[in-house]
Formats: structure tokens, sequence, C-alpha cells
């Protein structure tokens, strides 16, 4: 970057770029990319997965954008909500689509909350609801073990049959007590015993090199190359 920086710097005197010349510049290249829709109007999501998939052509845009409603989560599998999300955010946009399906699954509990994780509690979704349910119903356990999962699929038409498929799983253990402000879901109760901190108490860009979904989109980029 710094070496950018100074070449821009050092230009000569009689051609030096105006605002509406790098303007252009930037629509060029926007111009140039895929444009891909997330099956999602999260905004931490959106900032993440633009920064990893623009890098390779990528020009992901929420499906907000283009008035898609949220897809039905009938199943009882993370990739088979994950593919109902894309292929629906797909049909409606004519559109390549990007859906991501995640969540906490503690063995103890035989993997619950798993794909509830966001509902676990019931409606209306509430974080605090749900993590209480969860220390409520591992307080008789002895094993806190769990892991966070995700998995993103990419389609490429609505009817694709061959969807791009990654995952990542995070491991760690369920505490008592709330840790840490970042984050969100479960992560204040989420432990890394190697860290010795809740995926609460990481930076965003720690929390992304090390996570579920930071793994399965780096994953998801080499498989896109």
């Amino acid at each position: 970057m710094l070496q950018q920086d100074m070449a821009f710097f050092i230009a000569p005197r009689r051609f030096r770029p105006g605002a509406a010349h790098l303007a252009t510049n930037e629509q060029t290249s926007m111009d140039t990319k895929q444009k891909i829709v997330m099956a999602s109007n999260n905004a931490g999501k959106l900032k993440e997965f633009a920064s990893l998939l623009g890098g390779i052509g990528l020009d992901v845009r929420p499906q907000g954008e283009f008035d898609v409603p949220e897809a039905e989560e009938p199943f009882a599998t993370f990739v088979e909500n994950a593919l109902a999300k894309a292929r629906h955010a797909a049909r409606l946009t004519g559109l390549p689509a990007l859906a991501d399906d995640s969540g906490v699954c503690v063995n103890a509990l035989g993997g619950a909350p798993g794909v509830y994780s966001a509902r676990y509690a019931g409606e209306p979704k509430s974080d605090a609801a749900n993590n209480a349910k969860l220390i409520r119903e591992l307080a008789a356990h002895a094993d806190k073990s769990a892991y966070y999962y995700c998995v993103l699929v990419y389609v490429r038409h609505a009817d694709d049959p061959q969807p791009v498929i990654a995952d990542g799983v995070w491991k760690g253990e369920i505490v008592e007590q709330a840790r840490g402000e970042g984050g969100f879901g479960y992560d204040p109760y989420f432990l890394l015993p190697a860290l010795g901190k809740t995926a609460a108490e990481l930076s965003a860009s720690e929390k992304n090199a090390v996570s579920h979904r930071g793994q399965a989109l780096r994953a998801l980029v080499e498989k896109l190359k």
C-alpha cells in the first residue's frame, strides 16, 4: 500500500489524476467484476465477504438491494438450508448467489442448538434468551465442549447442478458467565481455551483469522479461483 501511495505522489506534474478520473477508473473496475447476490442483509457479513471475494473478481451485493425476501429454512442440516437460500436468491435475481448457514453445536446436547441456533429460545429471535436457554440446558452436564460450524454455498444460477460448497469448524467450550463485548450470538459464552478468551473478547481481525466463517470463506475463495 505504501509503495502505491508513493507512486501516486511522485507522478509527473503534467498529469495528476483528479477525482473524476479516479471515479471513472473505480467504476470501470466494478463493471468488470461479476456481480453476485449474497442471500443475507447482514452488513458485517457483506463487508467480510466482499473484501475477500472482491480479490477474485466478484462484486458482492446484499439480497435486500434486489428486494429479495428471506428464504424459508425448513431443513435439519446446515448445507440444505444454505443451498435453499442460495437458490432462492439466484432465482429471484437471475444472478449467481452465495449463502451461508451456521450455528453452535454442543456435544453434550447432541449437537443442539445446531441449525436452530438463531431461534433456540423461540420467536422473536433473541441472543439473550438463546444464551440463557443454552446455559440452563447445559448446567447438568460436565462436558461443556462445543463448536461453531459454517457452510457456504455458491450457485452459478438457480438450478446449478454442481454448487460450490465450503465449510469451517471452530472448536471451543461453553462457559456460564458472559465475557467480552464484541461479536454476536453465542460469542460471549464461547471460550477458546488455547487463547484464554471468548469469541466476544477477540478483535474483528483476530476472529476472522480463526473463526468458522473465516475458514469457510477462505476455502470457498480457493475453490472459485
